[in-house]
Parts: structure tokens; C-alpha cells; sequence
């Protein structure tokens, strides 16, 4: 299989939250970020099987895939866009359409009634059912979903029973030779997007101070398919990004930068709830905006991720002072209030050292809810957008999937800013000062998690053994265990782990590695330290429950 494959080696801090990097004592080292190119095979090889989910985790990837033609090939087949004009199309995806049409066959009959019994009113909405499903499908010709049904996009669960009726059709009409036909167009595409994705790789990951961890459960795969016509398809599902590209001259960097940003910041909000929440305020107004997004209305942390987005895009494209501060206005009137006051603060994330997902509650706390209220009152949303483009798939969608992180922490602003001063201390290092923050909120709220966790990181820096031992066991077993903040379940785990560990004890210290790997929802930087613990400890390195 000819493969495209350049290694870049990024340069920063990594780290998962304040609490864990301030007080983890063995942080398992950075790994290099990897950018993937990967172009189909010859005509002569064997149809190559559908790639989207067997890339090495933690990387950034670029690649056409069988399932996704496959299933875009049966949707133009049943007759998806055949009102539509092609005047606008490629030579392409004109003459390709024609010749599904004129496909006959039980299977391709099969196909053509699951469509009719499926479709929707709004094409695009139709269109999103089968990107999605085409994302998550595994090899052909049986194309079974590489998730489990719980893990599935509602998309394709109101698809089911797609996949035995594709499979059929992929046999009937084999679509494998035609797949292996068209690999040229395919290949020119993924070799012609392979530098501008490693640049933005690169200057982004750079400017966050973050680096790409190959051994990490997270993917951005940029899935290169010329037959859905002119649009870009940005979609997560928990940790699993993908863009959807239709290729063509112009290579949409804008686009591909912004998927990439949402694939770094996107886990930050969900980190951090309790920081955010201090400012939800703001967000009750932005939420009214005619503009915004209906999906970010409800989704305060992917609304918090959009704004930070933003904000960084405007500070790394090149714009005079005119043209960002005309953006910044275009922002607000669509409801992106959070835009102007995190562009204003990130000069300080530039003049500091830590990475983006250390410094992260610090850009938060430099909002200023008073005077933003005060700006806002002079804030004039603009009115609703209702024209439509004529073709459906010429759009950018952005689709999220992502459920919000538990969290144990209290909507009481006294509390919130108790928690927050005792993570600030404990990142300086300065245990006496976050005991105290922590005491008070555990005075109001006894059973506060996060505070007693605070306690716990305090007893460390303290180097009482003894201490942390009771604090982060009360977190892990009985009444008080942090069963509802995966955070603090697993990290007060891993910590427990490693003082077992100094103390002689390794049969109970693996106990408590394998533990944070059952924590539904833990972080997964607890899960890598977890596994890098139990490695020490020499025999098979345990898997993650899937």
C-alpha cells in the first residue's frame, strides 16, 4: 500500500487539568504529533478496506474511505439530489451520479426503498444521516458499525439495518472495482492536502503548546470525498473528529484550522466547569442572538470552545487591526460574546509558559463579567439568516456529539471562587494557602469532591503520605466516593496507586491502576499514567474497558 507518512515532533507542555499536573509526580512524558497522508493503492491492488477508524490513535490523518464512498454511492443511487441542477458540480461527481442513476438490481432496488422509507424533508439533514454512518462503518463488504450501539450517533441508529443493504448493494454492483477505478482522483486529493494539514498542524500546535499523543484515544480524520459535492463536514462524537472534504482546487485552510482548533480546545470547557460557570451569566444573553447556533443555545461548554476557537483563529490569521476588530463585530452580533474579551487575553497566554490546557482557567478568569455586561447593553444581535443555498450538500455543517462531563461542584459563586483560588495555589505550589481555600468550601459543603481532592494534592505537596492515603481512599471507596466527578475518581486512583507504589506494596498499588481504567469518563491523561504505572510493574499491559 503506497503511503504518504511525515512526522513533525511539536514542542510544549502537556498536561490534562491544573490539579493533576500540579501535584502528579511521575507525568508520563510527551509524545511527537504525527500527521498521516494516505494514498490509495493501485488499480490493480485488492480494494483496500475502509480506513477512517484504523489509524494509529492520536494522530491527525488524511485519507479517502471505501465505506464513505460506498454509502455516498448507494445515497445517489436511491435518487439523493437528482433534482438538483449540476451545473455547479465537478466533471465528476456530475458523470458519477448519472451512472449510479442507471444502476439496476435487487440490491440497488433495496437500497432505493430504505431511502424513500428514510429520507427527510431537509436534504442536508438526509445527507447527515449517511456521512455519519459512512464515519463510523468498518470494512466493507459487511460495513458493522466500529462502535458500540451505545456509542452510536442517533444518525445512524435511525439508519439501522443499513449495513446488511449495503453490503448487498457493494457485492451486487461491485462497487470494490469501481472503488480501485477512481483511486487517481482519490489520491490526488489526499497528496494535495498533506501539506497545508502538517503546517496547520504544526503553527497551532505551537501557538497552544500542546503536543499530539500517538498512545491517546483522540482523532481528527480529514476524510477526503469528492461526491458530496461542496461541503465541509466538522463533526465529533465524544473523542472520534472528523472533517469531511469534497476536495477541488481551492484547499479550505480556514476550515481545516478551525476543525483543528475544536479538536485541542473543545476538552477544555469540560475540564474546567467550574471556572466557566462564573460566567454563564453572558451566556443566557448570547443564547437570545437569532444567529447562533440553535445546537450551542443549549450546550454551554461547546458554545465557551466555539468563542475560544474564534478567539485564537483571530489571533493567528494574518488581519489588520481594522479587519480583526470588524470580526470581533460580526462575532457579537451573532451571539459569540466571549470572542473579544478572549482575544483580549490572550497576549498573556502568549508572554506565559505553560500550555493552553494549563493556562486555560486563567484566560477565563481574565473575562471581566461586570464590564462585559456593561458592553453587552450596547450590543445589537443581528436578525436571522433564512436564505438557503439551492444545493443541499454545498454547506458546512458543524455537528457535535459530545455529553458534558459530571461534575460534584455547586452552582454558588462563593464556592466557585474557593475552588478556583485553591487550584491557582496549589499550581503555585503553595499548600498552606489552597488548605485554606479548600476548608472553606468544605465548611459550607462537607462532601465537596473537588475540595477534598484539593486536600488530598495539599497532603502531597506536603509530603504526607499518610494523609493522602485517608483523603484520596475516602474519594475512591465507601459513602464519599467521587462516583459522580470521573476527574477526581481517577486521578485520587492513580495517586493512591503511586503511594502504594514508594510503599512496597505493588499488588495494591495495580489494583488502583486498573481501577482508573474503569472509570467511565475518566480523563485520559489519568488512563495513560494508569497504564504507564502498571507497565513498571512489568507483565501485559492491561486495555481500557471498550
Amino acid at each position: 500500500m503506497k503511503r504518504l507518512q511525515r512526522q513533525m515532533v511539536l514542542y510544549g507542555l502537556c498536561a490534562v487539568t491544573a490539579l493533576p499536573a500540579a501535584g502528579q509526580a511521575q507525568a508520563p512524558a510527551p509524545m511527537p504529533g504525527q500527521v498521516q497522508t494516505k494514498s490509495p493503492p493501485p488499480a490493480q491492488a485488492p480494494a483496500p478496506p475502509a480506513r477512517v477508524r484504523t489509524t494509529p490513535p492520536g494522530t491527525v490523518s488524511v485519507d479517502g474511505s471505501e465505506a464513505m464512498f460506498t454509502t455516498i454511492c448507494a445515497l445517489l443511487a436511491a435518487g439523493f439530489q437528482s433534482n438538483v441542477s449540476s451545473d455547479n458540480w465537478t466533471a465528476f461527481r456530475a458523470q458519477m451520479r448519472e451512472r449510479l442513476r442507471q444502476q439496476q438490481g435487487p440490491a440497488v432496488e433495496a437500497v432505493r426503498e430504505f431511502y424513500r422509507q428514510h429520507e427527510l424533508r431537509d436534504p442536508g439533514a438526509t445527507l447527515s444521516r449517511y456521512l455519519w454512518f459512512g464515519l463510523v462503518s468498518g470494512p466493507a463488504p459487511a460495513f458493522q458499525p466500529v462502535l458500540r450501539r451505545d456509542e452510536l450517533p442517533p444518525e445512524v441508529i435511525a439508519l439501522e439495518g443499513f449495513s446488511e443493504i449495503l453490503s448487498n448493494y457493494y457485492q451486487e454492483q461491485k462497487i470494490g472495482q469501481l472503488w480501485r477505478q477512481v483511486q487517481p482522483i482519490y489520491n490526488r486529493e489526499v497528496e494535495r492536502l498533506h501539506d497545508p494539514v502538517s503546517q496547520i498542524v504544526f503553527v497551532v500546535s505551537g501557538y497552544l503548546r500542546e503536543i499530539l499523543e500517538p498512545s491517546g484515544p483522540r482523532t481528527l480524520a480529514i476524510v477526503v470525498e469528492p461526491l458530496v459535492g461542496r461541503i465541509t463536514n466538522v463533526r465529533n462524537f465524544g473523542d472520534h473528529y472528523a472533517l469531511v472534504l469534497s476536495g477541488g482546487e481551492e484547499v479550505p485552510t480556514d476550515v481545516l484550522r478551525h476543525a483543528f482548533l475544536h479538536f485541542l480546545l473543545d476538552p477544555l470547557p469540560l475540564m474546567y466547569p467550574h471556572v466557566t460557570a462564573a460566567k454563564r451569566s453572558l451566556f443566557e444573553k448570547a443564547a437570545t442572538a437569532p444567529r447562533l447556533t440553535p445546537e450551542l443555545k443549549d450546550d454551554y461548554a461547546s458554545y465557551f470552545a466555539e468563542c475560544t476557537v474564534r478567539a485564537v483563529e483571530l489571533r493567528l490569521k494574518r488581519m489588520s487591526p481594522g479587519e480583526r476588530e470588524a470580526a470581533m463585530s460580526r462575532d457579537d452580533e451573532d451571539g459569540y460574546i466571549f470572542v473579544k474579551p478572549l482575544l483580549e487575553a490572550l497576549p498573556k497566554f502568549e508572554n506565559s509558559e505553560p500550555s493552553m490546557k494549563l493556562f486555560f482557567p486563567d484566560l477565563v478568569r481574565a473575562i471581566d463579567a461586570g464590564a462585559e455586561g456593561k458592553r453587552l447593553a450596547a450590543v445589537k444581535f443581528a436578525p436571522a439568516e433564512t436564505a438557503k443555498p439551492e444545493d443541499g450538500a454545498a454547506s458546512e455543517e458543524v455537528a457535535r456529539r459530545r455529553s458534558a462531563a459530571p461534575s460534584t461542584v455547586p452552582n454558588d459563586a462563593e464556592v466557585i471562587t474557593a475552588l478556583t483560588e485553591g487550584e491557582r495555589r496549589i499550581a503555585e505550589k503553595n499548600p498552606r494557602a489552597a488548605e485554606v481555600s479548600f476548608q472553606k468550601v468544605l465548611t459550607k459543603y462537607p462532601d465537596q469532591a473537588r475540595a477534598w481532592y484539593g486536600i488530598g494534592l495539599v497532603a502531597l505537596l506536603d509530603h504526607d503520605a499518610a494523609r493522602a492515603k485517608q483523603v484520596f481512599g475516602r474519594l475512591t471507596a465507601g459513602e464519599h466516593a467521587a462516583t459522580q466527578d470521573p476527574m477526581v475518581l481517577a486521578w485520587s486512583h492513580v495517586y493512591l496507586a503511586r503511594i502504594y507504589g514508594d510503599e512496597g506494596n505493588p499488588e495494591v498499588a495495580k489494583l488502583e491502576y486498573q481501577s482508573v481504567l474503569n472509570v467511565e469518563g475518566g480523563p485520559e491523561q489519568a488512563k495513560l499514567a494508569a497504564q504507564k504505572g502498571l507497565a513498571a510493574f512489568g507483565g501485559d499491559r492491561p486495555m481500557a474497558r471498550p
